[in-house]
């Protein structure tokens, strides 16, 4: 027996020495295999941000975007003023974000060469009445016009003074539709509206030896206001300019005039701004140091209530326990004060526990919702260059996050001793986001009312409700089934049957004044930063700080 054990035991080793030896001599192949394929494997963009190519003459297509303005906040679609149409207008596919936005991209009538510095006539249009007087309104507005070139949004270089001394190049998105006359400008009625009519489009591209052809990493538009004229009759095949070159003793175009010619003109520059270096101009930051108060500012504000509950605790704590030791000392039946004196009242169920635990709920729908935006937006996901993406993946998380609106609210309701769990779930899903649904709903018939882009079409609406009704409601249905199947731990402290008489309180104890003074300090950690996310939303501008978001 044992020398059978011993020739089994001989041949196991030897068959694992020959799988050793044979693993061996088939690693090399294995790696070279691996090898080749990551050889033969090609990366790949998300859709929007691939660099392309474009060889000497190949057309550079400009679209045309939407209309802004600072005032009104309504946006307009750009072929709702008198501009020159292509003869076929085609709309790009937009996300649900550049829906709610308002943008309407569409192709132009603009056409551009790639190394062709040109002059070109756009067109002439004759003005109604009613164009003319729509045209003065939205430049008086202070509108302005925003176009996209090969994904980059058409801006207006500014020369800004900095702290120290030195000029620095910032850049503004889109380019003022007009201006209003003063005695500053030469040849223009004071309180007069003139209209941008002659666009000049700077153009910066990039080569490089790693890479055919040129990549275009940089579009600037200068507006001019221009009079044209010309000689005979408009001949819509060769119209013959009197205007041209342009001059600065030029007359600028009044916006009510009977009729305008468009024209525009295309420079070419080199630059040595790489392709993914390209957007730095639209995001320089001139203003970090106030992003760095904005922190320093948040730091001492929670330093400063930290501190401030903690001193109150810990002399509530220690008043309380020398009361409690000289009663123990004394041996006197004092009355009960501090923490005996609430112990027995504090976890009483409110009376509107559902109201409650909802609130509960949707707040960390919100709270789990804004992290994972502003991590994903850390990490470059949702750059600038992807328009509409922020507003879209905020919007599909808050409803992913129906999870975890039901379980923390059925955690909450289940502490709260409430049974009905059925109204726990339609309050989760419905209130505050019906409330939100609703005032927008009414909104956008004012918006309709005003024929604004900014309106949200009945099919974007559709797609809303059924993203609310087919993937947030039954994800909080979800929730509120996995709370209540979780288990609580037991309360520190009984509750008394009989609830204490609160006796009458200062002035300085009423909830609203509580309420106001406890909003007032986070509001002043958060006011910093909140006011470049508002300027980001109403004032057109790119914001991209989310890192400070974070860290405030």
């Amino acid at each position: 027996a044992d020398a059978t054990s011993t020739r089994t035991a001989g041949g196991a080793g030897e068959a694992n020495i020959v799988a050793l030896h044979s693993l061996a001599r088939t690693m090399p192949r294995l790696a070279a295999r691996a090898l080749a394929l990551i050889a033969s494997a090609q990366a790949f963009y998300l859709p929007g941000v691939a660099p392309r190519d474009y060889m000497d003459s190949d057309k550079v297509e400009i679209r045309v975007h939407k209309l802004s303005s600072p005032r009104t906040h309504l946006p307009f679609d750009y072929y709702s003023l008198p501009f020159c149409r292509p003869d076929n207008l085609v709309k790009q596919a937009e996300n649900l974000g550049e829906v709610l936005h308002g943008a309407v991209i569409q192709n132009s009538p603009y056409e551009v060469f790639m190394g062709r510095s040109e002059f070109r006539i756009a067109c002439r249009v004759e003005l109604t009445k009613a164009q003319k007087i729509t045209l003065s309104q939205r430049v008086r507005q202070d509108y302005r016009v925003h176009l996209i070139m090969d994904n980059l949004p058409a801006a207006t270089k500014m020369i800004a003074e900095m702290a120290d001394g030195t000029k620095k190049d910032m850049y503004d998105r889109g380019f003022r539709l007009g201006f209003l006359g003063s005695k500053d400008i030469p040849g223009t009625e004071p309180t007069k509206p003139y209209v941008n009519n002659h666009l000049r489009f700077i153009v910066k591209y990039h080569r490089s030896d790693t890479f055919p052809g040129s990549r275009i990493v940089g579009f600037e538009v200068e507006a001019y206001s221009v009079k044209h004229t010309y000689e005979g009759q408009w001949d819509e095949k060769s119209p013959k300019l009197t205007s041209v070159p342009l001059r600065p003793d030029l007359a600028p175009m009044l916006a009510w005039s009977n009729e305008i010619v468009y024209t525009y003109d295309v420079v070419w520059e080199h630059s040595p701004i790489a392709w993914a270096s390209r957007w730095d101009l639209y995001l320089y930051m001139g203003d970090d140091q106030v992003h760095w108060f904005s922190i320093l500012n948040s730091l001492v504000i929670v330093l400063l209530l930290s501190g401030i509950v903690a001193m109150i605790m810990v002399r509530t704590l220690r008043r309380d326990l020398a009361e409690y030791n000289s009663v123990e000392e004394k041996e006197e039946l004092l009355e009960e004060s501090g923490w005996k004196l609430v112990h027995a009242d504090v976890l009483r169920p409110p009376p509107l526990a559902a109201w409650l635990a909802t609130t509960i709920g949707t707040g960390m729908q919100v709270l789990c919702m804004s992290f994972i935006s502003i991590a994903c937006a850390m990490l470059g996901f949702l750059s600038p260059a992807n328009r509409g993406s922020m507003l879209t993946v905020s919007l599909l998380l808050f409803a992913l996050m129906g999870v975890a609106a039901g379980y923390c609210a059925a955690l909450a309701y289940k502490a709260f001793k409430g049974a009905q769990w059925k109204s726990l779930t339609l309050l989760t899903a419905f209130l505050f986001p019906g409330i939100v649904l609703g005032v927008m709903f009414v909104l956008n018939f004012f918006i309709w009312g005003q024929h604004s882009s900014g309106a949200v079409p009945f099919g974007t609406m559709f797609a809303v409700l059924c993203i609310w009704f087919l993937i947030s409601f039954p994800l909080v249905w979800v929730g509120v089934w996995l709370g209540y199947r979780g288990t609580l731990k037991d309360p520190p402290v009984k509750t008394n049957m009989v609830p204490r008489v609160i006796p009458s309180q200062a002035w300085y104890l009423h909830p609203l004044f509580t309420m106001l003074i406890g909003g007032i300090l986070p509001f002043g950690a958060v006011f910093i930063e909140l006011y470049f996310i508002m300027s980001s939303i109403w004032l057109q501008r790119f914001y991209y700080a989310f890192g400070f978001v974070a860290l405030v």
